[in-house]
């Protein structure tokens, strides 16, 4: 049986609310710096719209790293779970499609962190949005084309 490294951390019976926001972390399968190729972060970038689009949920903030993805949002519908998993399993798709690859994309589950009521939501929006700056793709934020910012 293959596991996922560090699935072991994933948290079990995950519980979301409505009208809370999240930051969230999904990785490419075996960190592939798949979205290195800004023409695939693109359908990324889509996918993230497309729930925000059915409000599903309302995108804060936004940026599509190599092999990652960090997106700060509040949940409008469903359940977090099922959020995260349309929009990675529409995106597998989309990619795997434009490029002929098959298997997993994915690393399996995502790193979610609940915002508490009322806590200040630039900060993490800010965090956020220094992953590139942090990673060395860019010296200006303004520099780097994956990103957007409700604040922005």
């Amino acid at each position: 049986m293959l596991t996922q490294p560090n699935s072991h951390r994933l948290r079990k019976g995950r519980h979301s609310e409505i009208g809370r926001a999240y930051l969230i972390t999904a990785v490419v399968n075996d960190r592939e710096p798949v979205f290195a190729d800004w023409r695939l972060a693109r359908l990324l970038v889509a996918e993230l719209r497309r729930a925000h689009e059915q409000q599903q949920a309302t995108s804060l903030a936004w940026v599509v790293m190599p092999d990652h993805v960090h997106w700060l949002l509040q949940l409008q519908a469903d359940n977090l779970s099922s959020v995260i998993g349309a929009v990675k399993s529409r995106c597998a798709r989309a990619v795997n499609q434009h490029t002929g690859r098959q298997g997993q994309f994915w690393q399996t589950g995502f790193h979610d962190h609940g915002i508490r009521d009322g806590e200040d939501l630039r900060p993490y929006a800010d965090y956020l949005l220094a992953n590139p700056l942090r990673a060395g793709l860019v010296e200006d934020i303004a520099d780097y084309p994956l990103w957007d910012a409700y604040w922005l």
